[in-house]
């Protein structure tokens, strides 16, 4: 007997049918070529991505930056009063100095936290002592967990973790605070505006 070629397509299709497939990819979102995953996990909690901002500064795109947060929150005030997990993402497309990164945080804290405690600008002074240029497509990861502190992973390297949800909050209003460093815009794209 003599198969017919289209027959074997559709025996070819019928077997594929029946193969198991591999788990679907994990949800994403995706913002100027950036891709970050829907959902991170921080001390032992699920956390889903609330938001992506994109930071430009004189036309140059700088970094893609997403908000992960226990539950979806569009409000500045309420991320910062829960004292819950949260990470802040910073993936980025053009390559920064040490003093472009500790220039941006001392404007954000002054611009966000005028009376910032001794305690929270030591802080800020540990945080940019702890860091170095980053390259076009490195990462900065700030995860905070209550209890622990902020820890700063820079280009895949843990580099330590500051206490206190104090700090924790100053910082996080560089971006989401009254006047964020990357503007109105990326803040209201990271709080799921």
């Amino acid at each position: 007997m003599r198969t017919r070629p289209h027959s074997l397509g559709v025996l070819a299709l019928a077997l594929a049918a029946a193969l198991p497939t591999a788990p679907p990819s994990a949800d994403a979102a995706t913002l100027a070529g950036v891709t970050m995953p829907d959902s991170e996990s921080a001390g032992g909690e699920e956390l889903v991505l609330n938001g992506m901002g994109l930071r430009s500064k004189f036309f140059i795109k700088v970094y893609v930056g997403g908000l992960y947060l226990t539950e979806r929150q569009t409000s500045a005030d309420r991320v910062l009063a829960a004292d819950a997990p949260r990470i802040m993402v910073m993936h980025y497309l053009y390559g920064v100095s040490k003093d472009q990164l500790c220039e941006g945080w001392d404007e954000g804290l002054e611009d966000n936290t005028p009376n910032a405690s001794a305690e929270v600008k030591q802080g800020f002074t540990t945080l940019c002592g702890w860091m170095a240029p980053i390259d076009k497509g490195e990462d900065l990861r700030l995860t905070y967990v209550p209890g622990t502190g902020t820890t700063v992973t820079a280009v895949g390297q843990d580099k330590g973790t500051i206490p206190g949800k104090e700090f924790a909050d100053a910082l996080l209003r560089c971006w989401i605070g009254p006047d964020p460093g990357p503007g109105e815009g990326f803040k209201k794209a990271v709080l799921g505006g």
